[in-house]
C-alpha cells in the first residue's frame, strides 16, 4: 500500500505542474512560422487559380514606377514597418504573393511579414523572371 501511495505522490508531483503551465505559441514555443517560396512561373499559376489575394512588390518606389506586375501594391523592403503593412494589408489571413527584382528582397520581406503575424505568404522571386505585361 505504501508503495502505491509513493507512486501516486510522484505522479502527482510531475503531472500537476504541467496542468498549470503557461502555453506558448509561435517563436516562444520554438515553432518557426515560415513562408512558401516558389519560382515565378509557379507563383503566377497559383495566382491564376486564386482570388482575393494581395500582390506585393517590395522594390523601391522608383523601381515600382518603372514597371510592376499589374495590380501590385508597393512597400519598400528595407524600410516598411509593421504598422505600414497592417495599414496596407489589414487582413493577416489573406494570401500575399511577394516579389522584388531578383528574389533576395522578397525573401527578406516575406520573413518580415510572417514575423508580423501574416499567415499565408508566398514568395515568388523577382520581376526579372517575369515576361508578362507591366503597369507603370
Amino acid at each position: 500500500m505504501r508503495k502505491y501511495f509513493s507512486l501516486l505522490m510522484m505522479l502527482t508531483a510531475f503531472v500537476l505542474p504541467s496542468c498549470f503551465a503557461e502555453q506558448k505559441s509561435g517563436k516562444e514555443a520554438g515553432v518557426m512560422n515560415t513562408f512558401k517560396s516558389v519560382k515565378m512561373e509557379e507563383g503566377l499559376k497559383m495566382m491564376a487559380g486564386d482570388s482575393g489575394f494581395i500582390l506585393l512588390d517590395v522594390r523601391t518606389p522608383e523601381e515600382y514606377s518603372e514597371g510592376h506586375i499589374p495590380g501590385a501594391l508597393q512597400l519598400t523592403n528595407e524600410t516598411f514597418t509593421k504598422e505600414e503593412a497592417e495599414k496596407l494589408m489589414p487582413d493577416k489571413a489573406k494570401r500575399i504573393y511577394v516579389y522584388c527584382r531578383s528574389g533576395r528582397r522578397s525573401k527578406q520581406a516575406s520573413q518580415k511579414l510572417v514575423d508580423f503575424g501574416y499567415a499565408d505568404v508566398v514568395e515568388f522571386g523577382g520581376i526579372l523572371s517575369y515576361s508578362g505585361p507591366v503597369e507603370k
